[in-house]
């Protein structure tokens, strides 16, 4: 009987951890900053309560979930074709300096989030908040607010980029700093509004990963040649050793199926105020298992999987099992998250009381 690879398992762990993580803090970090008080005009002395964080950005609508394959099929194959007919080391060279920038502002936001985090709320808001404001008259047109801790963590957010840019070879360890904080700032603004609109992303990206992994060498191909943070590493040794290689997943089967999990904690947060966090744990703990048996069939076979064969179903079909048995599929698959913290789905419901 053959022993377990205990070196191949570690890694397998390893990135099964980095994505839960990541995608558990995108979740909390896409939850709805504290509504304002009606009847209060925005000026530049009565924000004091508010902060650099407020939750502005558009939902991704079931419109725009059916594109979402089409634009990604042109972009793998165009990034293919680019490496087919200019070589990988160009493409690379190329992208190498764009996440590299964009890198910067990833890992500050990231980096802010988490120092948030450690000294917490009412700590936080004690720091001085730093303003740069364009006025036309008494109208503000552009204000940048932040915090004086978030200010001097700029210094720091270079040094992945720079590492990443500057060293002969790319180590894995950057790489996975800066992959994680595009992961995690992608789930916190990429919201999409409904669950409906979800299982439309989810079930259209669940065919294309299928037939760009199994019907052509395309996605296999871009994956393995971009030296890019866009995937996540860990060495195949228990000890962090190189030699054998790296297991890698790519940042897509934890942006999409992340921002299906941080849909399910806005609606728990919706509907119970943060009391309970049914649909959130539920699901994330469908994806993991998604994972789990993505890594296993790979291991079995010796053949790259198409994560979202697994991840895909897993969590579409908890939410439904979720909603049966809870006895409320109805009202969940009409709700509608508005940005507000409630959600079209419970207008009827303050209405009755």
């Amino acid at each position: 009987m053959t022993s377990p690879d205990w070196d191949l398992i570690s890694s397998y762990a390893g990135l099964l951890c980095l994505a839960s993580i990541s995608i558990y803090a995108g979740a909390h970090g896409s939850l709805p900053a504290k509504p304002k008080r009606k009847g209060t005009n925005k000026s530049v002395v009565q924000d004091e309560d508010e902060d650099e964080d407020e939750d502005v950005s558009d939902r991704l609508s079931s419109s725009d979930a059916w594109l979402f394959p089409v634009a990604g099929s042109v972009a793998l194959f165009g990034m293919y074709a680019l490496m087919k007919y200019f070589g990988k080391e160009w493409v690379n060279w190329i992208l190498a300096w764009y996440f590299s920038i964009a890198g910067v502002g990833s890992v500050w936001k990231s980096a802010a989030s988490v120092m948030r985090l450690a000294v917490g709320e009412e700590r936080w808001k004690k720091f001085d908040r730093n303003r740069v404001l364009v006025l036309k008259g008494p109208r503000e047109m552009v204000s940048v607010s932040l915090r004086t801790p978030t200010i001097a963590l700029f210094p720091l957010a270079l040094i992945p980029s720079v590492l990443f840019n500057t060293s002969s070879g790319k180590s894995a360890l950057i790489t996975d700093i800066l992959a994680l904080s595009f992961s995690h700032n992608a789930i916190c603004l990429l919201k999409i509004d409904s669950f409906k609109t979800g299982c439309i992303l989810l079930s259209g990206l669940f065919f294309y990963d299928i037939y760009w992994v199994f019907g052509t060498d395309v996605m296999v191909t871009v994956a393995t040649s971009l030296d890019v943070p866009i995937k996540l590493l860990w060495p195949k040794s228990l000890i962090f050793a190189s030699d054998r290689g790296y297991t890698l997943l790519g940042l897509g089967d934890i942006v999409i199926p992340g921002t299906f999990v941080a849909l399910a904690l806005r609606y728990d947060y919706a509907r119970e105020k943060g009391k309970g966090k049914g649909y959130f744990y539920a699901i994330l703990a469908a994806y993991i298992s998604g994972l789990v048996t993505t890594m296993t069939v790979m291991h079995v076979f010796g053949q790259a999987q198409p994560a979202l064969l697994y991840l895909s179903p897993a969590c579409i079909l908890t939410l439904f099992g979720v909603g049966i048995v809870r006895g409320e599929l109805g009202e969940v698959w009409k709700w509608v998250d508005d940005g507000s913290g409630e959600g079209d789905g419970n207008v009827e419901r303050r209405k009755s009381e």
